[in-house]
């Protein structure tokens, strides 16, 4: 590899819907207003319908670059808006100037230590992540190697998906080993929303059969008692797992749930932060899988501490979302045993790539399963002729 110094660092807004790291960000389909689904914000009837009602999409997605001396880019994608490409540019940026690209455990130290004043969790964590695998980018560019082959190489020749979206069933016929579907209802909802929530799914377990993993994202819209009651009431639907029931900061409630129906894979971390934010849900074995978000918990940087904590517990890591950046990482460890295609097409009934047109060599899943390729990096080359790139002025 050449001795090679970082020269730039560049974070923009990726001002379009449809494409990026925001997932929620689109015209039409399933994750605007076309499926009801339960939130945090349910109890408002103003805010029932949809994520995007209560603003889940105003965190635009970013691009960050992170330049060579030799004029290598380290590209990845990101979310967070304008206060991430802030935070990127007026802070972060001081730590990577003129530093060796190898120095990848140094520079993610110090920007998370210099940040703990405001960070630690959410906006702050998004840029960090963003930041972090833009440099396994352009560390995998330097070396002429994938990512996946930089952190112990591939376990397997390919990765098996389940796909979270509206239509398991769909998933099933295209070659998927599970699907993941929102919950409908909440706490909020009383009696009439769980029996309905059993009705959705006793009619997506016919459809997909009985050995099909079967999943609820529940997205952080219950409480212990209510999640406890829905676990007995769907039992014989034989779900795969329940997932983020509780507020990420529940971390008593994980307990009490495993406590009180311990026959459940109860799951969570997407909206955790760090391996300070996993290490007692590991310690104390209140959850069954972990999920961090690899765009959002610290980077691959962080994932791979995660990651080493989990396996020291027999604890399963199936990230969530992310697309090629978990497929990278997934691949490389043996306790991952499979991962999350996150569906963004409008009715689910397609299998896009999963930030849309942000890249022009994305791969999309081919008979439920990915397998990577020897590309340099992430393999991800940006589009840089049709997307709408705003670099925020400081």
């Amino acid at each position: 590899m050449k001795n090679v110094s970082i020269s730039d660092v560049r974070a923009f807004v990726l001002d379009q819907k449809g494409s990026g790291g925001d997932y929620h960000n689109r015209e039409k389909g399933h994750w605007l207003v076309d499926t009801l689904i339960a939130t945090p914000m349910s109890a408002y009837p103003e805010y029932r319908q949809s994520r995007t009602s209560f603003g889940l999409d105003v965190m635009n997605s970013i691009v960050v670059e992170v330049e060579a001396s030799d004029g290598t880019v380290g590209v990845s994608a990101g979310q967070g808006g304008a206060p991430a490409c802030y935070m990127i540019e007026k802070h972060f940026k001081r730590f990577l100037l003129g530093q060796d690209p190898r120095n990848l455990n140094k520079i993610w130290d110090q920007m998370f230590r210099a940040s703990l004043f405001y960070g630690r969790k959410g906006v702050p964590l998004w840029a960090l992540s963003a930041v972090d695998l833009a440099l396994w980018d352009l560390l995998g560019l330097l070396r002429k190697e994938p990512v996946y082959q930089l952190i112990g190489g591939a376990i397997r020749d390919e990765i098996e998906l389940y796909c979270t979206g509206i239509r398991p069933d769909v998933a099933k016929e295209a070659g998927f080993i599970g699907g993941k579907m929102p919950l409908p209802h909440g706490p909020a909802d009383r009696r009439k929303g769980l029996s309905a929530n059993v009705e959705r799914f006793s009619e997506m377990r016919k459809r997909v059969g009985p050995d099909f993993l079967l999943m609820a994202d529940c997205w952080m819209a219950l409480d212990v008692s209510y999640a406890v009651e829905l676990a007995y009431a769907m039992r014989a639907l034989d779900l795969y797992w329940f997932e983020e029931v509780l507020p990420p900061d529940d971390f008593d409630g994980h307990k009490l749930l495993k406590e009180r129906a311990p026959w459940m894979r109860w799951t969570t971390g997407e909206h955790e932060y760090t391996r300070y934010g996993f290490r007692k849900l590991i310690e104390t074995r209140s959850v069954d899988i972990l999920q961090p978000d690899v765009m959002w918990c610290g980077g691959l940087t962080e994932l791979l501490r995660i990651s080493a904590m989990a396996a020291a517990y027999d604890i399963p890591v199936v990230p969530h979302g992310s697309g090629v950046y978990s497929y990278h990482f997934v691949i490389s460890q043996p306790h991952c045993p499979f991962c999350e295609y996150l569906n963004t097409s409008p009715d689910c009934l397609s299998f896009p790539p999963v930030f849309g047109d942000m890249f022009v060599d994305e791969q999309a899943p081919d008979g439920g399963r990915v397998r990577l390729t020897d590309a340099s990096g992430w393999g991800l080359t940006l589009n840089r002729e049709d997307l709408k790139l705003i670099r925020i002025s400081i």
